[in-house]
């Protein structure tokens, strides 16, 4: 059984210097203190863990666009340089070099496997691809209006029920299977809910497929048809899901982190997380942005007049696919997807007008002042739409790829959590703005 690999402080280089600079705040006439923490990458933050007891104060931080809840050596952003490193190594070289297989274990075990560790990492996604027969009754409750998201996130907190050894009190001698399970579990499940919208028979998982062409066939196979699997198709979702794998601490992975907190086992904090990923102002976006292309192409294809919609405040018009909460850069990702979108479409024969769409939309928005100064680049939805919709993966299940992908980085996340020497339940505070005391009113009192 693989073992789960917890990472050397020396290599996360975050510890505490024994000369420690500090921050000093003046406030109500007296001068507090507080440590200054440098990251490995030269980041640096002002720890506030003391601040309400020693003052009685709180930080007001709306969003939390400027607060660090972890120390974190699973991923490294560069917002403004754009620049993105799982464990160090840049995206771009995983995405050219590498597999989904081989990059969920760089990112759940803190290194690149060897040739050995890779081929049983492999094999256990073939082992572990079935889910428990029972829960094919599970979809038959569902209506096939229902999103696959809200399925996923439901079938996905089920396993626990069949996974009960992760309730124990060390999950971490159980986490190399547990983990392999769920990425691969996740692959059934997702094409599984996409059979039953489209009413057709399941297709099981085939043991003489890897991991992505695996999916694939289970998707787009049926008993009467069998499905090419094309390398180029292949390839482009391998990029993907490479590229989506973790992406620090987002919306999605701060709420498995915090549901994990509460010592929820790892099936209960990834439910969340595709929970919180299925927003369209995370993981929902890049539905949105094929949606708005569609719109664009059904209005005629003017894409300067939904340009100048887009820029005038009263019309509500939102430019989807563009500009990121941490990169004020182009999106490193967005690169990589959109060389990949080009080359797809090409092998394939695919005339897609929704990429031509795009493509006049970048061109305009990137030399566009009203874009520039307010740093709006292309981000990874942009793109990722249009590769989805040439494999023929339908728009309500772009957030189901998102989750698929980002399974890895999530379960990573949540054991550096556990593993943390200062792990605490996530309880943020609030600033009060309601009622102040009163009294109770009897009904017949009430005015």
């Amino acid at each position: 059984m693989l073992k789960a690999k917890k990472i050397p402080k020396k290599s996360v280089k975050t510890d505490l210097p024994s000369t420690q600079k500090m921050a000093k705040l003046k406030l109500d006439g007296k001068i507090y203190e507080f440590p200054i923490i440098v990251g490995s990458e030269n980041e640096k933050a002002i720890d506030i863990s003391s601040l309400r007891l020693k003052t009685g104060y709180i930080t007001m931080d709306n969003g939390y666009a400027n607060t660090g809840s972890c120390k974190s050596a699973i991923t490294f952003i560069d917002g403004e340089k754009g620049i993105l490193r799982y464990r160090g190594i840049p995206v771009e070289q995983l995405a050219e070099n590498s597999s989904f297989v081989e990059t969920a274990y760089l990112l759940i075990y803190g290194e690149l496997p060897k040739k050995k560790q890779l081929e049983d990492f492999s094999k256990k996604f073939t082992v572990h691809s079935m889910i428990h027969e029972d829960m094919r009754n599970f979809f038959n409750g569902y209506p096939t209006s229902g999103h696959p998201m809200g399925i996923l996130s439901a079938m996905v907190c089920s396993l626990s029920a069949y996974y009960p050894e992760l309730e124990e009190n060390e999950p971490k001698k159980n986490i190399g299977t547990i983990a392999v399970e769920l990425i691969s579990k996740v692959r059934t499940i997702a094409a599984f809910s996409y059979k039953k919208k489209i009413g057709e028979p399941f297709v099981y998982p085939r043991s003489d497929l890897r991991f992505i062409p695996n999916f694939l066939n289970m998707m787009f196979s049926s008993s009467n048809r069998d499905y090419v699997i094309e390398d180029d198709v292949v390839e482009a979702l391998q990029t993907l899901f490479i590229l989506h794998a973790d992406h620090e601490q987002n919306c999605g992975t701060s709420t498995v982190r915090m549901v994990g907190s509460s010592m929820a086992n790892l099936f209960a904090s990834v439910s969340s997380g595709i929970c919180a990923l299925w927003g369209p102002l995370h993981g929902g976006a890049n539905q949105k942005v094929t949606e708005m292309l569609e719109k664009i192409q059904r209005s005629g294809g003017d894409v300067k007049k939904f340009i100048t919609k887009v820029k005038d405040r009263d019309s509500k018009t939102r430019l989807m696919g563009f500009g990121h909460r941490v990169y004020k850069n182009y999106d490193p990702r967005a690169r990589i997807i959109k060389k990949r979108a080009d080359v797809l479409l090409e092998r394939l024969g695919i005339h897609d007008p929704l990429l031509e769409i795009a493509m006049k939309l970048e061109e305009i928005a990137l030399k566009d002042d009203f874009f520039v100064e307010r740093k709006l680049y292309p981000n990874v939805d942009f793109y990722s739409g249009i590769i989805y919709s040439a494999i023929g993966i339908p728009v309500d299940m772009a957030p189901v790829m998102f989750s698929m992908a980002r399974m890895p980085g999530w379960i990573a996340q949540w054991m550096e959590m556990r593993d943390s020497e200062i792990l605490r339940i996530n309880r943020p505070r609030q600033i009060y703005i309601g009622e102040t005391q009163r009294d109770y009113i009897p009904i017949e009192k009430r005015k």
